[in-house]
């Protein structure tokens, strides 16, 4: 029982696993951005040869930067990902571990990734890694609202707050689904800003900052940070998919294969934004997170409260 426990955090659908995806992940987003805008873009192997690479250059540490966060925020980052992972549906519509109350464990992880970027920024010391830092901040302040309202809103028509069980209602009751077609598109502009993604990347903005807060890391602690984003980048869309996208057949199989076409949507998805889409100032990004997508995704909770008292 513990060998099969171990199995399924470690490997699969544990870490093992969600690593792999998140090269895969990589290489399409790289690959698909390229093709839009009329280019080659990397073959399949570049984002693990890119991993390597980093892992076999020295580490370099700035003279005034603070060597134990600065070691230690990359690791924090990765394993948090990682442990908010273990509550996403993969191939069923049950996690591997489920408690009602799991997708506020979720979001609370994902709020721990940034935290880590701005700290990284700010223990580096340097002007630009600074100037990211604050601006990272800034942004999760215009999104995390818009972004946990939405992610919340199915779970009151669901009635219970385990993505596992919010995935298994709208499985069974898939009309109920479209009551939650405005926040759904709500939710991918803000999952695309809280990924720092055009056209919302200010904080990272290589023509303006450089690298933003990561302008001082490089080896091993880049790989692992740069693995991190990535892994993100996988959790959130699976997280996504889990909530707006329950689409299951109770074949385990078959609800795999239904992952890698759900994820693989929302991927092109993002990527068509990030190619289309011209970057945004900071104060353009909060006014529009706090405009528009907060009033939207309130409205939906309200309407998901009313609609619930009537099931």
């Amino acid at each position: 029982m513990i060998l099969k426990m171990l199995i399924k955090v470690f490997i699969f659908p544990g870490f093992l696993f969600m690593s792999i995806y998140s090269f895969l992940m990589e290489y399409l987003d790289r690959k698909i951005y390229a093709r839009m805008q009329s280019r080659t873009g990397p073959p399949w192997y570049q984002p693990i040869a890119d991993f390597f690479k980093l892992i076999g250059k020295s580490e370099i540490i700035p003279k005034d930067a603070n060597p134990t966060m600065f070691r230690l925020l990359p690791l924090i980052a990765l394993a948090s990902v990682a442990a908010a992972f273990a509550y996403i549906p993969i191939y069923s519509a049950t996690a591997t571990f489920s408690f009602d109350g799991d997708i506020v464990v979720v979001l609370y992880f994902l709020t721990i990734i940034p935290l880590t970027s701005f700290l990284a920024g700010w223990y580096s010391r340097n002007a630009y890694a600074t100037i990211g830092a604050t601006r990272i901040l800034t942004q999760m302040f215009a999104y995390e609202v818009p972004l946990f309202m939405c992610m919340l809103a199915p779970a009151l028509i669901a009635d219970t707050w385990s993505i596992s069980q919010i995935s298994a209602y709208y499985a069974v009751h898939p009309l109920h689904a479209l009551i939650n077609i405005p926040v759904c598109l709500t939710g991918i502009i803000a999952i695309q800003c809280k990924l720092e993604r055009a056209p919302f990347d200010t904080p990272e903005a290589e023509t303006e900052i450089v690298s933003g807060v990561l302008v001082e890391y490089g080896g091993n602690l880049l790989a692992i940070f740069k693995m991190a984003t990535n892994c993100e980048l996988v959790l959130v869309i699976s997280f996504f998919s889990a909530i707006f996208l329950p689409f299951f057949t109770g074949i385990a199989w078959v609800d795999f294969i239904l992952y890698f076409v759900k994820t693989l949507l929302v991927l092109f998805i993002l990527v068509l934004m990030r190619a289309t889409m011209a970057r945004l100032e900071i104060n353009n990004t909060i006014r529009f997170c706090w405009r528009y997508l907060s009033p939207i995704a309130f409205a939906q909770l309200i309407i998901n409260i009313l609609v619930r008292s009537v099931l």
